[in-house]
Protein backbone atom coordinates (compact mmCIF):
# COMPACT_ATOMS: atom_id res chain seq x y z
CA UNK A 1 0.00 0.00 0.00
CA UNK A 2 2.14 2.88 -1.29
CA UNK A 3 0.83 6.39 -0.74
CA UNK A 4 2.62 9.73 -1.01
CA UNK A 5 3.62 11.91 1.92
CA UNK A 6 1.02 14.57 1.19
CA UNK A 7 -1.80 12.02 1.22
CA UNK A 8 -0.45 10.55 4.47
CA UNK A 9 -0.50 14.03 6.03
CA UNK A 10 -4.10 14.61 4.95
CA UNK A 11 -5.22 11.26 6.33
CA UNK A 12 -3.39 11.87 9.60
CA UNK A 13 -5.02 15.31 9.88
CA UNK A 14 -8.48 13.84 9.28
CA UNK A 15 -7.81 11.29 12.04
CA UNK A 16 -6.60 13.93 14.49
CA UNK A 17 -9.52 16.27 13.75
CA UNK A 18 -12.02 13.41 14.07
CA UNK A 19 -10.85 12.84 17.65
CA UNK A 20 -12.04 16.30 18.71
CA UNK A 21 -14.91 17.08 16.33
CA UNK A 22 -18.18 15.34 15.57
CA UNK A 23 -17.53 15.76 11.82
CA UNK A 24 -14.59 16.80 9.64
CA UNK A 25 -15.00 19.04 6.61
CA UNK A 26 -12.57 20.30 3.95
CA UNK A 27 -12.62 23.74 5.54
CA UNK A 28 -11.49 22.21 8.85
CA UNK A 29 -8.56 20.48 7.14
CA UNK A 30 -7.62 23.65 5.25
CA UNK A 31 -7.66 25.66 8.47
CA UNK A 32 -5.64 23.06 10.39
CA UNK A 33 -2.95 22.77 7.71
CA UNK A 34 -2.98 26.39 6.57
CA UNK A 35 -3.85 25.42 2.98
CA UNK A 36 -6.33 26.87 0.52
CA UNK A 37 -9.67 25.11 0.46
CA UNK A 38 -9.23 24.50 -3.28
CA UNK A 39 -6.00 22.58 -2.64
CA UNK A 40 -7.70 20.49 0.03
CA UNK A 41 -10.64 19.79 -2.30
CA UNK A 42 -8.28 18.37 -4.95
CA UNK A 43 -6.57 16.20 -2.32
CA UNK A 44 -9.92 14.95 -0.99
CA UNK A 45 -10.96 14.01 -4.53
CA UNK A 46 -7.77 11.98 -4.93
CA UNK A 47 -8.21 10.28 -1.55
CA UNK A 48 -11.84 9.52 -2.39
CA UNK A 49 -10.83 8.00 -5.75
CA UNK A 50 -8.30 5.78 -3.94
CA UNK A 51 -11.05 4.74 -1.48
CA UNK A 52 -9.22 6.14 1.57
CA UNK A 53 -12.10 8.47 2.49
CA UNK A 54 -15.80 8.90 1.90
CA UNK A 55 -17.50 12.27 1.64
CA UNK A 56 -21.20 12.68 2.38
CA UNK A 57 -23.45 15.00 0.39
CA UNK A 58 -23.16 17.43 3.33
CA UNK A 59 -19.37 17.46 2.87
CA UNK A 60 -18.53 15.39 5.95
CA UNK A 61 -15.30 13.43 5.50
CA UNK A 62 -14.79 9.98 6.99
CA UNK A 63 -11.83 7.63 6.80
CA UNK A 64 -12.44 4.25 5.20
CA UNK A 65 -10.76 1.21 6.77
CA UNK A 66 -7.74 1.61 4.46
CA UNK A 67 -7.55 5.35 5.15
CA UNK A 68 -7.80 4.79 8.89
CA UNK A 69 -5.06 2.15 8.77
CA UNK A 70 -2.68 4.55 7.03
CA UNK A 71 -3.63 7.48 9.28
CA UNK A 72 -3.15 5.46 12.46
CA UNK A 73 0.23 4.17 11.24
CA UNK A 74 1.48 7.70 10.53
CA UNK A 75 0.02 9.07 13.77
CA UNK A 76 1.66 6.31 15.83
CA UNK A 77 5.01 7.09 14.23
CA UNK A 78 4.56 10.81 14.78
CA UNK A 79 3.69 10.37 18.44
CA UNK A 80 6.52 7.94 19.15
CA UNK A 81 9.20 10.00 17.40
CA UNK A 82 8.01 13.26 18.96
CA UNK A 83 8.07 11.84 22.49
CA UNK A 84 11.41 10.12 21.93
CA UNK A 85 13.09 13.26 20.59
CA UNK A 86 11.73 15.31 23.50
CA UNK A 87 13.13 12.72 25.94
CA UNK A 88 16.49 13.12 24.19
CA UNK A 89 16.38 16.84 24.97
CA UNK A 90 15.09 18.21 21.67
CA UNK A 91 12.82 21.26 21.90
CA UNK A 92 9.14 20.23 21.68
CA UNK A 93 8.43 22.24 18.51
CA UNK A 94 11.57 20.99 16.75
CA UNK A 95 10.81 17.42 17.87
CA UNK A 96 7.32 17.59 16.33
CA UNK A 97 8.68 19.02 13.06
CA UNK A 98 11.42 16.40 12.84
CA UNK A 99 9.02 13.60 13.72
CA UNK A 100 6.82 14.71 10.83
CA UNK A 101 9.75 14.30 8.45
CA UNK A 102 10.90 10.95 9.83
CA UNK A 103 7.44 9.35 10.00
CA UNK A 104 7.04 9.26 6.22
CA UNK A 105 10.43 7.93 5.20
CA UNK A 106 11.23 5.18 7.66
CA UNK A 107 10.55 1.56 6.71
CA UNK A 108 8.07 -0.50 8.69
CA UNK A 109 10.90 -2.84 9.72
CA UNK A 110 13.09 -0.02 11.06
CA UNK A 111 10.17 1.64 12.84
CA UNK A 112 9.22 -1.60 14.59
CA UNK A 113 12.84 -2.13 15.67
CA UNK A 114 13.08 1.42 17.06
CA UNK A 115 9.72 1.01 18.81
CA UNK A 116 10.89 -2.23 20.46
CA UNK A 117 14.15 -0.59 21.52
CA UNK A 118 12.45 2.49 23.00
CA UNK A 119 10.02 0.35 24.99
CA UNK A 120 12.91 -1.54 26.60
CA UNK A 121 14.57 1.66 27.86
Amino acid sequence: MHINESAENYLETILILSKTRPVVRSVDIAQELGFKKSSVSVAMKNLREKAHITVTKEGFIYLTPSGKEIAEMIYERHELFTKWLIQLGVDEKVAAQDACKIEHDISKESFEAIKRHIKTL
